[in-house]
């Protein structure tokens, strides 16, 4: 079958044919309708994820897919040929830019009934982000005070609604001509970054969602109230991710080293910071799906691209400026 792999980090995507997908008993084979791009899928050919998420190459990237199931496992029981659903395939078995691909069953949902494939394809990875961030990790309730970062993107248009419809009162950072944008989706403050320092702006926040990193980061933790928390989805990555993630010893070591001077600087200004990865959740895609059904959650389509052009889609999310997500559709 045809699909898009990177033969060695940091060399471009191209077109190869590939195997077909090998089936497990618990796997759903799904012929790919619609693709979405994301900004991991970009940090994973570049190498930057090479020392958590590694990946013998080449690898068949992406990360999301929408699309038709056209055959089980043995032992699989929720779906059936002709289903239309939606998934992040976990991490070691991404490869969503290709014709078909095999994924297990607990990581896929029907999709919703109020929107079509292409948007559908555009949500798990950015929809499961903002979920285990706000509701799972962040434990979000009404009437907090959640920053939220580039809030026009792929993983901030969907948070902010999330936020929104979990109650509380959102901030978001965007340019000047994206405000009324965040602010439809359900942002009550919008700094212009371009224009305005946003930890002059704010503060006593009871969560920051930080998809920047760097000194945006270090700034975030500062617009905290005591005991507040900032996670991040950039990184660093902190020991606690290390752990759950079961690295080897070196690796977290490294990981203690590269997340040190931000965790430092939590500690002393009595906030809290989490690296968070998001991870396949097919019972949270359920959730989510619910929720867009019931109008709390719209998905945000910025442009889409031919299967030909998977590479420049890739390419597109470097150029910035872009409203929600990057989906592409397959023939």
């Amino acid at each position: 079958m045809r699909a898009f792999v990177f033969d060695k980090y940091q060399q471009p995507l191209h077109a190869a044919d590939v195997a077909e997908p090998a089936m497990g008993d618990h796997d759903v084979l799904v012929r790919a309708v619609a693709a979405g791009v994301n900004q991991l899928d970009e940090k994973l050919r570049a190498g930057e994820f090479k020392a958590i998420l590694p990946y013998r190459t080449p690898v068949v990237l992406g990360h999301d897919v929408a699309g038709t199931v056209i055959g089980t496992g043995a032992s699989v029981t929720g779906f059936a040929p002709g289903d239309q659903v939606f998934a992040r395939p976990r991490d070691g078995r991404i490869g969503t830019f290709a014709e078909r691909i095999a994924i297990d069953e607990a990581d896929v949902a029907r999709i919703p009934a109020t929107i079509n494939p292409v948007e559908a394809a555009s949500l798990p990875l950015v929809a499961l982000t903002a979920w285990q961030a706000l509701v799972v990790r962040g434990r979000v309730q009404p009437g907090q005070k959640v920053l939220i970062h580039a809030g026009a993107g792929g993983v901030g248009s969907i948070a902010i609604q999330l936020a929104a419809h979990l109650g509380a009162h959102v901030a978001t950072t965007a340019s000047a001509q994206n405000a009324d944008f965040v602010r439809d989706l359900g942002a009550e403050v919008v700094i212009d970054y371009r224009t305005q320092d946003f930890e002059r702006e704010l503060s006593g926040y009871d969560l920051v969602l930080d998809s920047l990193g760097g000194e945006n980061l270090e700034k975030s933790l500062r617009v905290l109230r005591p005991g507040g928390t900032a996670i991040g989805i950039s990184g660093p990555p902190d020991p606690a991710f290390a752990k759950a993630a079961n690295l080897n010893p070196l690796v977290r070591l490294a990981i203690a080293g590269l997340s040190r001077k931000i965790r430092r600087q939590a500690r002393r200004l009595g906030v809290n910071y989490e690296f968070l990865l998001m991870a396949a959740d097919g019972d949270q895609l359920r959730q989510i799906s619910a929720l867009v059904d019931a109008g709390a959650l719209r998905p945000v389509v910025a442009r889409t691209f031919s299967f030909d052009e998977t590479p420049q889609a890739l390419e597109a999310l470097a150029t910035g400026g872009l409203r929600g997500k990057v989906v592409v559709t397959v023939p």
